[in-house]
């Protein structure tokens, strides 16, 4: 682990030195986490993001040993896509994740044949209902503008997926930043996880951090919502 200045925070702040060692312990952690909830349960759940920094980690967690037949994996959110393209989430994870010992998993994708995600909300709700909830564990990502999930600021549905008390476990999305229409787990969900851990990399997305860890609203960095609402200190994975 690298020696920089910590942020000031009740949650778990972790720096490495290399993208490739943050993987390793990152995986570890999860998989504990999940092996942790499998000597109890009958079924694990696990909820991971996509993008581009999560590919070491999920080639890691590939690897690791369990009863992957009673894992159900799934995706924080994903684009509206056709699973085959190449902005597709779900790719990403059949890619990487997927395979060696993980081959094993239960899949439950977040889109369906529907034209649009508002269409698909009822069949994909019914999808996360019937994981053993809550999670195991969810890995979040975090973009420069402070959104995790498709929690972005000025989403036209942004207030409804930061509602505790909403009765959904997904919500549809469009913003400004987002290419496309998205369809994300809603905080009520992400923040009963027994492990949050958020997955960063880079010195700017660590200064973004350090910001979001200063009161003010969580629609102008919506990674606030997760920090205030998860009922486990998040767990931050960071590398240079």
């Amino acid at each position: 682990m690298t020696n920089l200045p910590q942020p000031a925070s009740t949650h778990v702040f972790q720096s490495f030195a290399s993208s490739a060692a943050l993987a390793d312990a990152l995986a570890e952690r999860v998989s504990s986490a999940l092996k942790a909830r499998l000597a109890r349960d009958k079924r694990a759940a696990l909820a991971v993001s996509g993008g581009r920094t999560p590919v070491r980690f999920f080639q890691a967690l590939s690897l690791c040993q369990m009863d992957w037949r009673r894992v159900d994996i799934t995706l924080v959110d994903e684009r509206w896509v056709d699973e085959n393209s190449d902005r597709s989430n779900a790719r990403l994870v059949r890619s990487h994740l997927l395979q060696n010992a993980a081959i094993a998993a239960h899949w439950v994708p977040l889109v369906t044949n529907d034209r649009e995600p508002e269409d698909g909300l009822a069949a994909v709700g019914a999808r996360i209902a019937a994981l053993p909830l809550p999670f195991a564990a969810v890995v979040l990502g975090m973009g420069e503008d402070g959104h995790t999930a498709s929690f972005f600021p000025k989403g036209d549905r942004l207030a409804a997926a930061l509602d505790p008390a909403a009765p959904q476990f997904v919500e549809a999305m469009r913003a400004p930043a987002a290419a496309e229409a998205r369809i994300t787990l809603t905080l009520r969900v992400l923040a009963k996880a027994d492990l949050i851990a958020l997955h960063i990399e880079g010195e700017l997305k660590r200064r973004v951090f350090m910001q979001a860890e200063i009161p003010g609203p969580v629609e102008d960095m919506p990674i606030r919502a997760i920090l205030q609402a998860a009922q486990q200190p998040v767990e931050v994975f960071w590398g240079p």
